[in-house]
Parts: C-alpha cells; structure tokens; sequence
C-alpha cells in the first residue's frame, strides 16, 4: 500500500526525545524555548510562540488580537472545519467568501463586498501549502483597518514573494503527524508585533506572567518539552522534506494526464502539504476507488464546504459559494511526501492515467 502521508521519525527525533526524559523537563521548558526561536528564524519572524495544537494557536491567536463577541472574520469556506470553529470559540462570526478556482484559497477579489462595521479580522488559509494572495489581503486589510491572522496550518516556510506565510500578519500553524513537519501534536504562533506575541504567552499559560500570579484568564494550551524535541529535529529537516515534495510534485505535473494538476503562480514557492487534482467530469470518486483497488491512498480535502455542514447550516442558514462547492466535487490528493520512491512515483502516476484513459 502505497499510503497518502508517512511521518518520518529518525534516530535524531528519538535521541532528543530520551535526552527530554534523562533531563526531568518535561513540560513547558527549555526545548520549547529553542524550538520557538528557531523556528522564528525558519518564517523570518521575531516571535514565535508555541501552543499544543494548530487548532489552540488560531484560538490564542484570536484572542491576542481582542477578537470576540460581536466581531466578525472574513474567511474561507472551503479548508478543514478547526479554522472556521475558533472564530466560534472565541465568540466571534465567520463570514465566508468564496475562493479561487484555481489556487483554492480565499478570493482577494470577494473580500471587501463581505466587509461590514462588525468585520475586524481577516483570515486566509494557505490551502495544501500554497499561499494566498497576500499582497492584494493586506492591501485590503490595511485600507479597512482590519487584522490579518494566517491560518499557515498547512504551510510550513511556504512562500509569496520570498516571504514567508505566517510572516504578512499573525501567523498560526499545526505540527499534527500527517503536516510537512510533525511535533506529534503541537502548533506555532508567529508574530512580528511584541505585544501581540506576549499576550499570546500570557494565554497559553493561565494567564500568568509570573508564576502563580494570573493577571487575567487564561488557558492550559502549552507545549510540552518532549513535542518540542520532536518538533526541533523535524526543523531541520523540513528544507531536505519539502524539496523531496516538490521533486515528486514535479514529476506529477509531467506525467499525469486527464486530471487538472495544481496551479503554483510564478511567485509562490509551494510546499505540497497535498498534491490535489482537480477531477473533471465526475470521475472522481471512480478514480478514488480505482486507486484503492490498487493499494494507492488517496484522500479528499474537503468532500463538505464548511458552509454545507450541518452544524453551519443551523448556525447561518443557507449559503451557497459556487466556486467552493465545484471544487469540493472535483478535487483528490495523492500521495506526495517524501518517502515515495520513483517506482512509486511511477506506479500512482500509470494508475491514474490507466482510469483516466
């Protein structure tokens, strides 16, 4: 079986891990203070603050900004459901926006025609590791007064311009086991602002500032020292991951024939946290089934536009975002990371021709 995502774990993750255990830190210590400022300096960024998942980092994030009861945040209606849901954990709304056909994140186009007195933040998702149109959101954003939170969860070090996603504005990330790197669970906060990145500290740790004086509430949302060890060795392999994700991405874009492959524009470094294709013509679920038939995963992300779940539905009511919608129908990921091999390489790539004939 050739699987959709493989966490490579080595000798380096598991000596750090044992050197965690023998030292007694095993909470919020000195490993996650190293992991954070590395990983500043991997985004370009002055700070970054750890949290214990992509879903707490877009929370904390939220809530460092003043976001809260009554506000609203533009975003998009097609990425997985954790980006839409703490816009609700803080008290806010989601205001949805449809996206780009092509590249799949929001459409910069469609943002102001959703901004209203209550709209304060706006929040891009770097969708399977290729970056929003940054340039055209902060422009927006900048001439609406409004905060900018990246949703980077898939994103680690991709670019736009040369810049790093999680760098234009707050950036948030997740280090789940299936993402380009992996603290086995865990997530990241990047921020230029001291202020913002304080307060971020200060919420992940109940509030405190000094220990055991709490000058507001606050949340147990740390990191531990054991997933920093994890996810500071997976650091330093993340260029070494990503290069092996964009040689595969390539020969895909060679090879593959009948399925409409992703788009990268000419300024964008994309990371292929997935490789989707765009399916035409109803054969996707077909093409989906095929390749299981021949032991290839694959996976659909996202099969329900946001919009369309239920829950959102009782919530908003009826909306429909057409772009999102046509996209949710066609698009399937295969397998890219990087511990396929060229035979493998070979084999997804002849199956899907073979269905797509």
């Amino acid at each position: 079986m050739i699987p959709m995502a493989k966490p490579l774990i080595g000798e380096e993750e598991k000596q750090a891990v044992l050197q965690v255990l023998d030292s007694g830190i095993l909470a919020q210590g000195p490993r996650v203070a190293a992991f954070e400022k590395a990983f500043a300096e991997a985004c370009g960024v002055q700070h970054a603050i750890a949290t214990s998942s992509g879903t707490t980092a877009l929370q904390v994030a939220l809530l460092a900004h003043g976001i809260g009861e009554g506000d609203e945040v533009i975003t998009s209606p097609f990425t997985f459901i954790a980006s839409a849901n703490s816009v609700l954990y803080v008290g806010a709304k989601p205001v949805f926006v449809d996206i780009d056909a092509r590249t799949f994140n929001l459409d910069a186009s469609q943002i102001e025609a959703a901004i209203t007195p209550k709209t304060k933040a706006i929040l891009p998702i770097h969708l399977y590791g290729l970056c929003a149109d940054m340039d055209a959101i902060m422009a927006i954003a900048e001439k609406h007064h409004l905060i900018v939170i990246e949703d980077a969860c898939q994103a680690h070090t991709a670019k736009i311009n040369g810049k790093c996603a999680g760098s234009f504005g707050t950036g948030t990330f997740s280090l789940y086991p299936t993402k380009n790197m992996t603290s086995a669970e865990g997530g990241m906060i990047t921020s230029n602002d001291d202020a913002i990145a304080e307060k971020c500290r200060v919420l992940r740790n109940h509030g405190m500032r000094r220990r055991y004086y709490h000058d507001e509430l606050g949340y147990n949302l740390r990191m531990t020292d054991v997933h920093a060890a994890i996810g500071h060795a997976q650091l330093l392999k993340l260029a070494k991951f990503n290069q092996a994700r964009a040689k595969n991405a390539a020969y895909y874009d060679t090879n593959l024939k009948g399925v409409v492959t992703p788009y990268v524009p000419e300024n964008c470094e994309h990371i292929y946290h997935q490789y989707t294709l765009r399916v035409p013509h109803g054969k996707r679920d077909g093409l989906r089934e095929f390749l299981t038939k021949n032991e290839i995963g694959s996976e659909i992300y996202y099969p329900l536009p946001i919009h369309q779940q239920g829950f959102y539905r009782e919530m908003l009511g009826e909306m429909s975002f057409p772009v999102a919608e046509q996209a949710a129908a066609e698009v399937l990921s295969i397998p890219v990371h990087p511990s396929l091999t060229q035979t493998d390489l070979e084999f997804v790539a002849g199956k899907i021709n073979e269905y797509m004939g």
